[in-house]
């Protein structure tokens, strides 16, 4: 009779669970697709009708031997695989006295005070440090600010230009509190990109 019971329960507990989670749980999640198709296709960003990335998922603006692009403004460092994979979405796990991450640290601040003519005080962290993901689409906007004069000389733009459209870029604390601005660096780059010099 005690087993009969427990059986009983369990049974009722097995088809409880199987309606919510296999049942109510997805059809939620489909109506909350269709209602933000957007979304739930990944934020993907079109330009002349072509997909050219997500707005969630950085991207490199580099040329084939990963030298950064002089006319665009550049990305946050990725860790995830060979760079901003999302199949292999990581952070490098190196601690903050790990060699390796002060070597890649002190090159990057070095790649930035030549291409950027900034000094390494001038040079935010997430200029020089990945994400805990690797996939991060933003940057501060201190970054941003310190990319102008050189995006702006490459594309023949005046550099109050290029400011100007950084500022217009610039996404405020989410819920007017948490964390800090940040510049969405494909958004920038395709609004730059629109621009005439």
């Amino acid at each position: 009779m005690k087993l009969s019971r427990q059986a009983w329960v369990s049974l009722r507990a097995m088809i409880v669970f199987t309606v919510v989670l296999g049942v109510l749980y997805p059809s939620v999640i489909w109506v909350i697709g269709l209602a933000m198709p957007s979304q739930s296709n990944g934020s993907l960003v079109r330009q002349n009708g072509q997909v050219v990335g997500s707005s969630l998922i950085g991207q490199s603006f580099t040329d084939k031997k990963g030298n950064a692009l002089p006319q665009w403004f550049q990305s946050r460092p990725s860790a995830a695989g060979a760079g901003y994979d999302g199949s292999a979405s990581s952070a490098s796990n190196y601690g903050p006295e790990n060699k390796d991450l002060i070597k890649a640290i002190m090159q990057r601040q070095a790649a930035i005070e030549k291409s950027d003519g900034v000094t390494a005080a001038q040079i935010p962290a997430d200029a020089v440090t990945a994400s805990a993901s690797g996939l991060d689409p933003d940057i501060s906007e201190a970054f941003a600010l310190i990319q102008v004069n050189r995006v702006a000389q490459a594309r023949g733009l005046s550099p109050d230009t290029v400011r100007a459209l950084v500022e217009k870029h610039v996404d405020g604390r989410p819920l007017g509190y948490l964390g800090e601005p940040t510049v969405n660096v494909l958004q920038l780059n395709l609004a730059l990109a629109a621009l005439k010099p």
